[in-house]
């Protein structure tokens, strides 16, 4: 079983990115990167990216993850945040913690395409 199933699906996962969101955008420490986005399109886009991150049946079409976030200057502080806040928001949503292990795991070695200051 894929881990985006054990969290289970689509529902959660739409779920996990607006709680997510909302805890990021609250969050002072980040709230710069996302000043003058487009909100609606960057929570479809974390939904497709995500999906297809925990193996989904999505797929995923953005740029490679170095090249989107090479103009940010994200830290290594910012992104543990960000790891910190999406597991807050699966276990905000019940989600089981041997699943939001394994969805840590998987995103923390995306960690050198993402970090870049």
């Amino acid at each position: 079983m894929s881990i985006y199933d054990q969290v289970g699906g689509q529902a959660v996962v739409k779920s996990a990115v607006t709680v997510f969101y909302n805890r990021v955008l609250d969050d002072e420490s980040l709230a710069r990167w996302f000043d003058g986005v487009d909100l609606s399109r960057l929570k479809a886009h974390q939904r497709a990216f995500l999906t297809a991150a925990l193996d989904g049946p999505e797929i995923f079409t953005g740029r490679d993850l170095a090249t989107a976030h090479a103009h940010m200057a994200i830290t290594d502080d910012a992104f543990s945040t960000i790891i910190e806040h999406l597991v807050t928001a699966l276990t905000d949503l019940g989600i089981d913690q041997t699943a939001i292990a394994a969805v840590g795991v998987r995103l923390q070695g995306l960690r050198s395409a993402i970090v870049t200051a």
